[in-house]
């Protein structure tokens, strides 16, 4: 389909400097009959639309869904596990999940494969206060941990501390339920686990509280992305998927080049996003979106999948093409 547009504009150009009646001699025969109707995708995401899906929302509001013949409708989730699950179960298209929730989901045994990248580096971090009394992992030791999902978070968080000399039993664990900022300015915990780089080190700031960040990354976790699109196998080699991606990084490499209107045209999509919180955390997500959505790095996945198996998350590491396919 972008090919016959291309090929039109190519013609409406050349008609412009041939004379009068070549361009109709030119041009070849128009095939009557209405245009084939896009086809609709249904992606459900991972949350509440924010600047994490600053992708996603570009390639929909800049046209680049409807150029590469999709109509593509974003489904919010009341519960952010939920997504994968619809989508195997057949109620969705596509969903952004974690890679680590993804093997998870993969040794539950449903049907999903990985179809491309949308965040390609961890958001996920361990936060303390900047000016307070933990100035390394190390001082941890004793000390009262926040976390809001156990598993995979806990499994981190030890590994982190392994790095620091430390194990999981040297520290307090409490569960806030997703309120990580407020207990850890207001003294209930010494540090949080699972806070993002782009958005809860921006609310402390902004509170007046700057954090600390120590990254998984540096301490021991495997790289990995944090956020991802999945389907079915069966749908794995559809033919919506190419275009969808191929849409999604043309996206991404409008935000890079035009990056005051595409906050612009994010913002007029969500007012309710127009706020000095999410212009912070979309300056600091965009660099980390993927320009090529579609590409692999094989020995990275495997790696993390062998980290999960080796934090007792997973039982066992499936084959690679399990995860990622061809």
């Amino acid at each position: 389909m972008r090919l016959t547009a291309l090929a039109g504009a190519l013609l409406l150009g050349l008609a412009t400097f041939l004379p009068a009646g070549a361009a109709e001699t030119a041009a070849p025969p128009v095939a009557s009959g209405p245009a084939p109707a896009a086809q609709k995708v249904t992606l459900l995401l991972d949350w509440f639309v924010n600047p994490v899906h600053a992708a996603i929302v570009i390639a929909k509001e800049k046209g680049f869904f409807a150029r590469a013949g999709l109509d593509v409708s974003f489904v919010e989730p009341a519960d952010p596990s939920m997504p994968p699950r619809l989508v195997a179960a057949g109620q969705g298209d596509i969903a952004l999940t974690y890679q680590p929730n993804f093997y998870l989901d993969v040794a539950a045994g449903l049907p999903l494969q990985r179809i491309g990248t949308s965040i390609q580096t961890p958001l996920n971090t361990v936060m303390v206060l900047k000016d307070g009394p933990i100035k390394s992992l190390a001082d941890l030791k004793g000390k009262t941990v926040g976390y809001s999902v156990a598993g995979y978070e806990t499994a981190l968080l030890g590994t982190m501390l392994e790095s620091a000399g430390l194990k999981l039993d040297d520290v307090k664990l409490v569960n806030v339920n997703f309120a990580l900022t407020q207990p850890l300015i207001g003294g209930q915990v010494d540090a949080v686990v699972g806070a993002y780089r782009n958005v809860e080190f921006f609310e402390m700031q902004l509170a007046g509280h700057p954090g600390k960040l120590f990254f998984p990354e540096e301490h021991g976790v495997p790289p990995y992305d944090e956020s991802i699109f999945v389907t079915t196998v069966e749908k794995s080699h559809a033919p919506f998927v190419k275009p969808f991606l191929d849409a999604v990084g043309q996206a991404q490499l409008y935000i890079l080049d035009y990056p005051d209107e595409a906050w612009a045209s994010f913002v007029k999509a969500y007012p309710k996003l127009d706020d000095q919180l999410n212009k912070l955390a979309w300056g600091a997500t965009v660099p980390r979106l993927s320009a090529d959505p579609a590409a692999t790095d094989p020995a990275r996945y495997a790696a993390f999948a062998t980290f999960m198996k080796d934090r007792g998350l997973i039982d066992r590491v499936e084959p690679l093409e399990r995860y990622i396919g061809r």
